[in-house]
């Protein structure tokens, strides 16, 4: 039987620094497809209140569904932009996340501003009842 030749490194080892960046000269999505804003969503950010009405298709049929709840993570990503709604429906937590650029998203409405030190507020998750609450930012 042939004997292996002792193994002093791994054979498929990377140097740390050698990363794969993509020349700048590549296309973005969002250079392919033209965004507009929609006039029926107001400005909004983490820790407000919001009230989305989205489109859902239910067979043949098509109706507007309301998800009202507390925005818990906003991702500005261009094309990709969504963020994320969470709310307590029956003592448990859902949360519900949407296209901004999407054609199913009629409106968004502020209902109250929350006052949050936090991009991402996923404590949310771990706290309920009085404990779950945003202090409401005054409006000046």
């Amino acid at each position: 039987m042939a004997e292996s030749p002792p193994v002093d490194k791994p054979i498929y080892a990377v140097a740390a620094s050698a990363t794969f960046r993509y020349p700048a000269s590549v296309m973005d999505v969002s250079d392919l497809i033209e965004l507009s804003e929609n006039s029926a969503i107001e400005a909004f950010g983490p820790g407000d209140t919001v009230r989305v009405s989205a489109k859902v298709v239910e067979g043949e049929r098509e109706r507007t569904q309301v998800f009202e709840g507390v925005v818990i993570r906003r991702n500005n990503g261009g094309a990709g932009a969504n963020f994320t709604v969470r709310r307590i429906a029956h003592g448990v937590g859902v949360e519900r996340t949407f296209n901004l650029h999407s054609p199913r998203l009629e409106n968004v409405k502020v209902m109250r501003q929350g006052k949050v030190r936090r991009s991402r507020i996923y404590y949310l998750r771990g706290l309920t009842g009085k404990a779950a609450r945003i202090k409401e930012r005054t409006r000046a």
